[in-house]
């Protein structure tokens, strides 16, 4: 037994802490951790543009893996700190709960009110500088890895005030080695709508691409956009207030599609698993339909939410004084307060708007009780289904099933094609990994529609395995396993069965990635040997890294599941120890909304204009 004693208690400064636990502030040190740092500056500058200083803002993507942001705010301050005795803006860039955000002094809304935000990207970067326009003069200063390499110091003149700071992410704690393009985009396109007026420019050093994003309409233009290709039953209505200090400001569309596409923001944050601000707008929006037919239509039954929001596309964007978030990295709000004032706000709105438009109220209220009676229709195709797929399931040869009863670490791989399924079968830990193989493409559920995919028969032997049911009335509780992972062919066939597993999961199973139970598996596509030694490759980067090391070795491609015996699929895609899953999350809903309806719906336009658009970043093409 170890001593436990006064002297193995270790007290870590902020970097070291930062540095020793980055998930705890950045969520994880992938994809999502790596771009975490990016909007935690990009969030300040917006901080800015809220308190009604800042206009403009420029990120530029660096051909060294940094990226730097630069606003025209008021510039973080520089002055000696009163108590501290150091430069205001080195206090907040190491330690932890520094900031402005804290009283209402300078900030009467922001995003970032741990104070937090600078201090974690400062300290989970090999580098970082920081200019500050201010006083008329402009001050600078560099970090490495969280601490000041260089005194604050003048080194020019200006006339405007602002900041800029550029930043590289460690290579020593990150896994990932650059800035996605897409996903920055995406993400300043959403701010530039959810802020009105503001103007944010995004350069691509690496490409020469440039972009300016701009609206003048916000989140009504939000909404139109999302909704573009789809047909819509109603104008967009757009609901605003403040109330208390909460201001709220609402977009939503009634289209004929047959699911919800509601993207929720608080003080800027995507707050993908929502909170108070959405559920306020649910029960506001519910109120005023139910009372609005009880008013105008002859023989009118009472109408569920979930009814009225089939085909709903909406904005819900609210500003806050003193938000709660669930954790750091702001997925949920729960102040109560919300609740109240965005449910009266839209209710009283709204019921305003629909005796203001009766013609479009008739076409709402018609699509609502469609929704409602398709629903009952669908329910009991669903359950016809479920018996004949759970029939079709206990077929041999189709799911081969584990042993363990507990759910939290059974795992189903749903598999490209018999020859991968069955070396998959081979490979697995028979007490606790499932198998399904599926052959082929699946029905694309985007143009399908729920009823004709019900008929499929690998849509019903999916649906079968995984339990829970399908579309609206999924029940995530149901579900027989832990974790769905989509494994297939690391090529553009293999791309492209991802897509539909994914479009499908996204329209009609959404909690099971909205509570983070679907992985994709990474294969690798080289088998490198030297001598004994043997290495699995994931990327052409990786291997152009190992074969600069090792010299001549002997270099295996893999083009399929198939060509790997039992033995390197469960080493390489199959054991917990070793492969590589990457989660499924709804984190970024709009790129995925744009995204599935691009890719599989029935704008071929669309979909060839996007092609053409972006021909030039594919990456692996199979000629």
């Amino acid at each position: 037994m170890t001593d436990y004693t006064a002297e193995t208690i270790e007290v870590l400064d902020d970097i070291q802490a930062v540095r020793k636990r980055p998930g705890m502030y950045v969520g994880d040190t992938g994809v999502r951790g790596f771009h975490h740092l990016l909007w935690e500056i990009v969030d300040n500058s917006i901080d800015e543009a809220l308190a009604g200083y800042c206009t403009e803002i420029k990120v530029t993507l660096h051909k060294d893996g940094s990226a730097s942001v630069e606003d025209n705010g008021r510039g973080i301050p520089v002055e000696e700190h009163p108590i501290f005795k150091r430069p205001a803006l080195e206090i907040v860039m190491t330690k932890l709960h520094a900031g402005g955000k804290f009283s209402k002094k300078a900030y009467k809304v922001s995003g970032g009110l741990h104070g937090v935000g600078l201090s974690v990207v400062n300290a989970l970067s090999e580098w970082l500088e920081v200019w500050v326009k201010r006083n008329g003069k402009v001050f600078y200063q560099r970090y490495e890895r969280g601490k000041p390499v260089t005194p604050l110091r003048v080194v020019g003149e200006a006339k405007e005030t602002g900041t800029k700071i550029r930043f590289k992410p460690d290579p020593e704690i990150f896994e990932v080695k650059e800035f996605d393009y897409g996903l920055v985009a995406e993400r300043l396109e959403e701010l530039a709508f959810l802020n009105k007026g503001l103007k944010i420019t995004l350069i691509d050093e690496r490409t020469g691409k440039v972009r300016v994003f701009y609206s003048e309409e916000g989140v009504v233009g939000f909404v139109r956009y999302l909704n573009e290709g789809k047909r819509t039953i109603s104008d967009v209505v757009y609901v605003s207030g403040e109330r208390n200090g909460i201001s709220v400001e609402i977009a939503f569309q009634f289209t004929d599609e047959d699911y919800e596409t509601l993207l929720a923001f608080a003080n800027n944050i995507h707050t993908v698993e929502g909170g108070t601000h959405v559920s306020g707008f649910r029960a506001g929006l519910t109120r005023a339909i139910n009372e609005y037919g009880k008013k105008n239509v002859k023989k009118f039954k009472p109408i569920s939410g979930s009814d009225i929001r089939e085909g709903l596309t909406a904005v819900v964007s609210v500003k806050v004084p003193e938000p709660q978030f669930e954790g750091q990295t702001k997925t949920k709000l729960t102040n109560t307060e919300v609740k109240t004032v965005v449910e009266s706000l839209v209710y009283r709105e709204f019921l305003k708007w629909l005796e203001e438009h009766p013609s479009d109220a008739n076409r709402i209220i018609e699509k609502c009780l469609l929704a409602m009676k398709a629903r009952e229709m669908a329910k009991r195709a669903r359950e016809l289904v479920k018996k004949k797929a759970e029939a079709s399931l206990s077929l041999p040869g189709k799911l081969a099933d584990c042993s363990s009863k507990d759910v939290k670490e059974r795992e189903l791989f749903i598999v490209e094609g018999e020859s991968a399924g069955g070396s998959a079968k081979q490979a697995r830990d028979r007490r606790f990994q499932a198998v399904l193989p599926i052959r082929g493409k699946i029905i694309n559920v985007e143009k399908a529609g729920m009823l004709r995919a019900l008929k499929n028969e690998e849509i019903r032997a999916i649906a079968s395995a995984i339990g829970g049911g399908i579309g609206r009335d999924f029940d995530v509780s149901k579900v027989r396993y832990g974790k769905i992972i989509i494994m297939t062919d690391a090529d553009i066939d293999g791309a492209h069965i991802r897509t539909l597993l994914l479009t499908f999961f996204y329209r009609y199973m959404r909690p099971l990635i909205e509570a983070g139970m679907v992985y994709v598996a990474l294969p690798p596509l080289y088998r490198v040997k030297k001598g004994e030694r043997v290495y699995y490759v994931y990327s052409e980067g990786e291997l152009k890294e190992i074969l600069r090391k090792l010299g001549k070795a002997e270099v295996q491609r893999f083009k399929g599941l198939g060509e790997m015996n039992p033995e390197q699929l469960w080493e390489t895609t199959m054991n917990p120890e070793t492969r590589k899953l990457v989660r499924v999350t709804i984190e970024d809903a709009f790129m995925a909304e744009r995204m599935f309806k691009i890719l599989m719906g029935e704008n071929v336009e669309e979909r060839k204009e996007f092609i053409l658009n972006h021909a030039r970043e594919v990456k692996n093409l199979d000629v």
